[in-house]
């Protein structure tokens, strides 16, 4: 009997002895945290140090913006040249509070990021760990900070009025055919009429644009417009107008192919704004293939997001804001096209992955297409520009333009005295078109784009106008070759505008080190890193042999035939006759 008690207590004294050793080490220190704030606690004090990414203060919201003008109470000076909207901003700067609708945002964007792979999710919390020293020190050099190009009333590219009436009857009109949609079916669908707001980053972004660039040097609509691409829900997803161009006309016998492998969406988001869409279809790491011809190469979108960074750092201001985001291709895509072809060509892979095409005759396989990981796909979203019918633009070919066939060659390609010829044709001998072709063939260069066939121009500015840089998905292929052939308008010309050449100096220095800044710059963006260390240090290679070309046609020419002072206003008269 006392043998049979005995053993009672020592199981007894055994799970006393158990739940004292889990009280320790697993519920005292939540229960400590909790009332104290300590290790492992859910202390919701707000300190100093607070990373969150919902604060509207952190450098993901504030981006740009912040690195120039210091924190809140820092002595910061406003910047003396900016007009009274940016000085506006500059006061209000740091004074914000995150509203109702920005922190619901936030929440939103938290449990969208959640959604994802742990790889990514470190990737997309990286930007607030991140101060950008760099960054913001170079934007502070009065390069950067200094007066911008004078701009009158006639200098912005849509007038505010003209543009509101405009996007007032687009949005009339997508109500209209929602509202005859659900008659049609005779549904109750829970989409509701979208209501046009004249505040959204994306019309704002559109009236910004001026004779010199897409948008001004600090203003804050451009983060604001990130921001939101990065967490907006989408209403609405369609093939983009060069891919419905190409349904049942493709052909095989193109050397350039269609852009079937290049498969992109157009996404209009919950405020009518619109992003064209590039999935991944390539791997950071690996580079295109010796072997490929640069027409045939893949589009990356790490290189949309990537070039449009090296276009600001550079001070151009000619690349659309592009975003990097983690996309549901199931709810943010799918659910909301409306286009019976792109609903065709969704299916489910043998891995459960939720997968899509290009709908083209000879593209028409699913090797061709992308696949979420199992709904959840990263992609760059490019900002739309305005409407051809409210802001035309004119597509011209680059006179360095390179041969599309697997064999032959351009004239420029044989005839180094080619730019002489260029020099007599108009507009190229009368504005600043030819310093223009220069400064995107430095920016071409610096990310290894060789497929820059065309350019783009508003046509409102006439031939002084600047060149859109779009399109740069095929940059950043090949960290380990230098294309030199790329910068022939700069060394068959032997000119350049010595505004680029100072900044390009500026980013040659150990203090200003581009791949520095570019590596700070990136960090910005939600899928950071975006760029490999490689490709980083080909930007600092790639730009060195710029300036040895530059200093070349110094030690030639002379400084003044090669460094020239951009034209400010249209000349009364050409330099040559446009018929010659």
């Amino acid at each position: 009997m006392w043998v049979f008690r005995r053993d009672r207590l020592l199981i007894l004294l055994l799970f006393s002895a158990l739940l004292l050793a889990d009280f320790s080490l697993h519920i005292w220190p939540k229960l400590r945290g909790r009332l104290f704030g300590g290790p492992g606690g859910l202390c919701t004090c707000s300190t100093g140090g607070s990373v969150d990414s919902g604060n509207a203060s952190s450098p993901h919201r504030a981006g740009w913006r912040n690195q120039t003008r210091g924190r809140p109470n820092d002595g910061a000076e406003p910047p003396v040249h900016q007009g009274p909207h940016e000085l506006a901003a500059w006061a209000g700067h740091g004074m914000q509070q995150p509203g109702p609708r920005e922190e619901a945002s936030s929440a939103g964007k938290r449990t969208h990021q959640e959604a994802g792979d742990g790889g990514a999710e470190s990737r997309r919390e990286s930007p607030a760990l991140h101060p950008q020293p760099r960054l913001r020190r170079l934007l502070a050099h009065p390069l950067y900070s200094g007066p911008g190009l004078p701009l009158g009333p006639g200098d912005y590219l849509l007038s505010g009025p003209e543009a509101a009436r405009s996007y007032r009857k687009k949005v009339s009109r997508w109500n209209r055919r929602l509202k005859l949609r659900k008659e049609d079916r005779n549904v109750t669908s829970p989409e509701a009429p979208v209501q046009l707001n004249l505040q959204a980053s994306w019309l704002q972004f559109h009236r910004e644009i001026n004779r010199h660039s897409l948008y001004p040097r600090s203003s804050p609509t451009v983060d604001k417009l990130i921001d939101n691409l990065g967490h907006f829900h989408t209403i609405s997803a369609d093939y983009s107008q060069d891919e419905k161009a190409l349904l049942g006309t493709c052909d095989c016998s193109q050397i350039v192919k269609p852009s079937g492998v290049h498969l992109k969406l157009v996404l209009r988001f919950q405020d009518f704004g619109k992003a064209m869409f590039k999935p991944m279809r390539q791997k950071r790491e690996e580079e295109t293939p010796e072997d490929f011809f640069y027409f045939i190469d893949l589009q990356r979108h790490n290189a949309e997001v990537a070039a449009f960074h090296l276009d600001r750092i550079l001070d151009f201001r000619r690349v659309p804001p592009v975003a990097g985001r983690l996309v549901n291709i199931s709810s943010d895509i799918l659910e909301v096209a409306r286009n019976e072809v792109l609903q065709s060509v969704f299916f489910v892979s043998p891995a459960n992955n939720t997968c899509f095409f290009a709908k083209c005759p000879y593209m028409c396989k699913t090797e061709y297409a992308v696949c979420g990981n199992p709904h959840m796909l990263e992609g760059s979203l490019s900002a739309f520009l305005p409407s051809l019918s409210l802001a035309p633009r004119l597509s011209v070919p680059n006179p360095w333009i390179r041969s599309y066939t697997f064999s032959g060659k351009e004239e420029w390609e044989v005839n180094p005295l080619y730019c002489n010829t260029v020099k007599l044709i108009y507009p190229y001998n009368s504005s600043n078109r030819l310093l223009n072709i220069v400064d995107m063939a430095v920016f071409d260069f610096l990310i290894g784009n060789m497929d820059r066939h065309h350019y783009e121009m508003f046509t409102k500015f006439g031939e002084d106008g600047f060149l859109l840089h779009l399109d740069n998905a095929r940059g950043f292929g090949r960290h380990s070759q230098d294309e030199i052939t790329i910068l022939a308008p700069l060394y068959q010309c032997c000119m350049i505008k010595k505004s680029t050449w100072l900044r390009l100096q500026l980013l040659a220095s150990p203090d200003y080190r581009l791949s520095d800044i570019m590596r700070e710059s990136l960090l910005l963006d939600r899928l950071a890193p975006i760029l490999t260390e490689p490709h980083l240090l080909a930007l600092d290679r790639r730009l060195q042999k710029t300036l040895h070309i530059v200093e070349e046609c110094v030690q030639m020419q002379g400084e003044e035939a090669v460094l020239i002072n951009e034209l400010l206003e249209e000349p009364t008269t050409p330099l040559a006759d446009p018929e010659t």
